[in-house]
């Protein structure tokens, strides 16, 4: 009986080193500078090789073990093996009712952990009963006005088997007085209560500009709150450090771990101050992070964040803490137009979130940036999430990228790069002084700058909106809440809950702030009237807001002005092509054309072959079009150009313009009557609004 021999392919394949393999390459590329053609580079300043080889090997020990220090493998021995992911879904819908429909719905499809947004009105320690800020009600969260709005939220959840965690902005001591009343009612031991308070008042200062009270204060009570935590609920955390507002603003990888750790730096100094041990304080801190398409800096930024915070605490001279990280899609990807494929975003995000081995995650729906989120993209966006998991089984190996010459070298890189925008911060005076002095805000301007060049140009495309747009697509119908009637029935719900009758002035004697909230919360006092209590609004602090910059926005609006224009006229606005010459001359530019106008709304109108300007003259006023677009290859328009040019404008064009790069030809066809040429890397952005500008469109 004949065996099959083992197969082997070193014989035919011998070992190549990485001159070798360098020298073949860059005679491949016939003189072409090889660091141009192949090495990427991100908005760190971070070069990516087109390969990684054990050149780039780090050693064995660089980056630990799972569950030791540095913690770049992740915070526990055993990481998610053996219970997956916490699934912590947002709920921020303003009705009480419908969110509480939608936390069932999650419970019974798989989610593992609440968060609950309050509405701008509670999140700045504002009643929906005051007139003056009673527009704020129902704005971004649910409209929670004190205990019995968050009982009612909650029916029906057993919020002694999973965590609740509270986003309430600056309000985070009322709020979280709140929840410790909800758990209180329901008979729920301090042993068992498990959540999160989530106090993050940088973050609320950053996102808004502004807090009720003096940052100091502001520091003083989560340091308070965090002692009175750490002593009475085994099972909360007080401090989460959320870096979504600078993320969002267009924060690289580096700078958004920089600012995680000037947070918490600034937080521990407010806890330690006040007498808490730095152990203590490291264990009531959560960070929240942002993560967007670039899976594989996504991956290396988790990482390169623990190493971090394990530098930091170890500087600190804390015994190694592990680093809680709760991830969840960036908004900045997410996008309004073709909201089908922020799919492919989320599941790219959560994706590297498991990888990057965090410890609990938000999956948004796929409608999150255009309304409202209802059951089927709710559903959708939790089965992301249990597919990644359960199907394909992502949790059960620790630190999968882990090895990897290139994941090792870009974690390195990211956490080096951090750590500089880390000191340059603290040489601010850290994250507070730095946010109040602006540089925060100047440092994510000049960051955010090239990448917005990019986006406009279409360097980096948004599928869907700048690449591959869909004019005749059906947006997702948005049938936004009846504010007006939750205000109407919150304010009614408040003045039937009124608890004014307590005598809330004998709390004035009440040394502890904390103490003072979550007594007031347990006589029944509402978030408004324990901010009362706690003196917000008498010494506000205002800061100019960190501005969020999504990535589509600037595309998505041409659309919408596109949009409105053909409400009123019937029409979009039109670009005619003129394309010159047989099929296979035309056929690229006249497919980069199109997307290129569609991206900004104009309907495009294609000609047939066209042989001579004749034919290009009839074609174009048969199209009504105020634009024409030559459209050939480079071989053609050396003949064509000029007189087709001449023509179009003889014939009415305003705007007669170019396919492809006119090099030498630029003088010569633009006195022939060329407007304007159209290429590769080109500012689409601006030429688009110029040209809607000047069709009447905006």
């Amino acid at each position: 009986m004949s065996t099959i021999p083992e197969l082997t392919i070193a014989d035919d394949f011998p070992p190549v080193d990485y001159d070798t393999w360098r020298a073949t390459v860059e005679a491949d590329l016939k003189g072409a500078p090889f660091e141009r053609k192949l090495v990427s580079h991100t908005y760190e300043g971070i070069d990516v090789q087109p390969v990684y080889t054990s050149r780039d090997d780090l050693g064995e020990d660089a980056a630990g073990m799972p569950g030791f220090a540095p913690f770049v493998r992740g915070s526990h021995p055993q990481g998610p093996v053996m219970c997956g992911m916490d699934l912590r879904q947002e709920h921020a819908h303003p009705d009480i009712k419908k969110t509480n429909e939608a936390i069932l719905g999650d419970l019974a499809g798989g989610v593992t952990s609440l968060l609950l947004r309050l509405d701008l009105a509670a999140r700045h320690g504002f009643g929906v009963d005051d007139p003056q800020y009673a527009h704020l009600g129902g704005q971004d969260g649910v409209m929670v006005a004190g205990a019995d709005d968050l009982d009612a939220a909650l029916a029906g959840v057993h919020v002694d088997l999973l965590d609740v965690a509270i986003d309430a902005g600056a309000a985070f001591l009322p709020a979280a007085a709140t929840l410790a009343a909800v758990w209180k009612k329901r008979g729920i031991g301090d042993a068992a209560a498990r959540g999160s308070f989530n106090a993050d008042p940088l973050a609320a200062l950053a996102r808004d500009g502004e807090l009720p009270v003096a940052p100091e204060r502001a520091l003083a009570d989560l340091a308070e709150l965090a002692q009175w935590t750490k002593d009475n609920y085994p099972k909360v955390t007080t401090v989460v450090v959320d870096t979504s507002p600078y993320h969002d603003s267009g924060a690289t990888a580096a700078q958004d771990i920089a600012m995680a750790m000037s947070t918490a730096v600034e937080y521990l100094r407010a806890m330690t101050g006040a007498g808490m041990s730095m152990e203590d304080a490291a264990r009531q801190i959560c960070f929240r992070m942002s993560l967007g398409t670039h899976h594989f800096l996504a991956i290396a930024k988790i990482r390169a964040a623990r190493m971090l915070w394990s530098r930091v605490l170890e500087a600190s001279g804390c015994p190694p803490v592990g680093m809680r990280i709760h991830a969840r899609t960036s908004n900045r990807v997410m996008t309004q137009r073709d909201p089908y494929v922020n799919l492919l975003r989320n599941s790219v995000a959560m994706f590297a979130a498991i990888v990057g081995g965090v410890e609990s995650v938000t999956s948004l729906p796929f409608d999150h940036a255009s309304r409202l989120p209802d059951d089927f993209s709710r559903r959708i966006a939790r089965n992301t999430v249990l597919v990644l998991q359960e199907e394909s089984h992502l949790h059960r190996v620790l630190d999968p990228a882990g090895g990897s010459w290139f994941i090792e070298k870009l974690t390195k890189d990211v956490s080096e790069k951090g750590w500089e925008v880390f000191q340059s911060i603290e040489r601010e005076g850290g994250m507070l002084a730095a946010l109040m002095s602006d540089h925060i805000r100047e440092q994510l301007d000049t960051a955010y700058a090239p990448r917005a060049k990019d986006i406009a140009s279409r360097k980096e495309g948004i599928t869907g909106v700048s690449e591959f747009p869909n004019l005749t697509e059906q947006r997702v119908e948005n049938v936004p809440p009846d504010l007006d009637a939750l205000r109407s029935d919150a304010s009614t719900r408040a003045a039937a809950q009124d608890k004014s009758g307590v005598a809330l002035e004998q709390l004035a004697g009440i040394s502890s702030r904390v103490e003072m909230a979550f007594d007031a919360a347990d006589m029944g006092a509402s978030i408004s009237q324990i901010a009362g209590v706690l003196g917000f609004e008498e010494e506000a602090t205002t800061i100019q807001p960190i501005e969020p910059h999504a990535f589509a926005q600037p595309f998505e609006e041409l659309r919408d002005a596109s949009d409105l224009w053909m409400e009123k006229e019937g029409h979009r606005p039109h670009v005619f092509l003129a394309n010159m010459g047989p099929v296979a001359h035309f056929t690229a530019r006249a497919t980069f054309s199109k997307n290129f106008f569609e991206a900004g709304g104009f309907d495009t109108i294609a000609s047939e072959s066209c042989a001579d300007a004749e034919a290009a003259v009839a074609a174009f006023k048969a199209s009504e079009a105020n634009i024409a677009v030559i459209c050939s290859s480079d071989k053609l328009y050396a003949d064509m150009v000029v007189p087709v040019a001449q023509a179009l404008k003889q014939a009415g064009a305003r705007n007669v313009i170019v396919a492809g790069f006119p090099g030498a030809n630029e003088d010569t066809w633009r006195k022939a009557g060329v407007d304007r040429f159209i290429f590769m890397k080109c500012d689409v952005l601006g030429t688009l609004r110029e040209l809607l500008a000047q069709e009447g469109v905006l």
